[in-house]
């Protein structure tokens, strides 16, 4: 892992010596963080964005669950508006070494899902909080009580092709 790939926020977490009851990690975004995701989301500001993660490890590797929460700031795709909200996404995921897992093609019954890959002994925190944020974005964001005023044909006297079907019609 490399600052390059993995974006602006990233947390590494050493998972080689996870205890045996699990361990609980608290993330939050810094202003320089949160400003730099805003940009490569689209969005004109990430105020805040928080994570908190319970880590166990699994026969397969580690099981991370937990919830990712963010203040935003998006632009109203029918009033071009700017408005903030709050996301809060469930994290659930599994994590292995590349080497320790064969890959299990999918059936009718079970899509398999393979896990995400440990590297160099850790899984980076941030970067999953990132992913789950995108995940967590409404691509047509509106602002609340705006109505997207939706013209029925039948009112197409009120068309501006009404005078061209008037003139069709002579």
């Amino acid at each position: 892992m490399t600052p390059d790939t993995v974006g602006p926020l990233s947390r590494p977490y050493d998972v080689k010596n996870l205890p045996a009851k699990g361990t609980e990690v608290h993330l939050a975004a810094t202003a320089a963080e949160c400003a730099e995701l805003a940009k490569d989301f689209g969005l004109p500001a990430i105020h805040s964005l928080s994570a908190d993660f319970n880590l166990h490890s699994s026969a397969k590797g580690v099981h991370v669950a937990g919830v990712v929460r963010a203040r935003i700031t998006q632009i109203c795709v029918v009033t071009l508006e700017s408005f903030d909200s709050d996301i809060e996404e469930e994290v659930e995921v599994d994590f292995a070494e590349s080497s320790g897992m064969p890959p299990e093609p999918p059936t009718e019954m079970h899509e398999y899902e393979p896990p995400d890959e440990i590297v160099n002994g850790e899984i980076d925190l941030g970067t999953l909080a990132s992913e789950f944020l995108a995940l967590g974005l409404d691509p047509y964001p509106r602002k609340p009580g705006v109505e997207f005023d939706y013209r029925d044909p039948a009112d197409a006297e009120d068309s501006p092709f009404a005078a061209l079907n008037k003139l069709k019609g002579e």
